[in-house]
């Protein structure tokens, strides 16, 4: 996850597989993590992935914050995410040597 406005990176947990309610339990989870720090955002920007369930936007909902699903050939709606992924597979990853799944 990235903050728009700051473009600070929260590492949420990563799976393979995921599914709507490992999702929804880790909006969950960083909702708690962010504490009052919550109450400053108002959108998530997200894809229409499966995984993101009725559950995952009533967490959200629960936060006052509204999740704003981008259109499906919309990465120009996620531009900021898109960098930073990149980012990180061209210059983290490039250099690595990666063992395993």
């Amino acid at each position: 996850m990235i903050e728009a406005g700051s473009r600070y990176v929260r590492l949420l947990r990563v799976t393979a597989n995921p599914d709507g309610s490992q999702t929804t339990q880790q909006i969950r989870k960083l909702l708690l993590d962010l504490g009052d720090h919550a109450a400053d955002f108002r959108f998530l920007v997200r894809d229409g992935a499966g995984q993101f369930t009725t559950s995952f936007d009533t967490a959200l909902a629960g936060a006052d914050i509204e999740a704003i699903k981008i259109p499906p050939p919309g990465q120009q709606g996620n531009a900021n995410d898109e960098r930073f992924v990149l980012t990180a597979r061209t210059q983290v990853t490039d250099p690595m040597l990666i063992f395993g799944e």
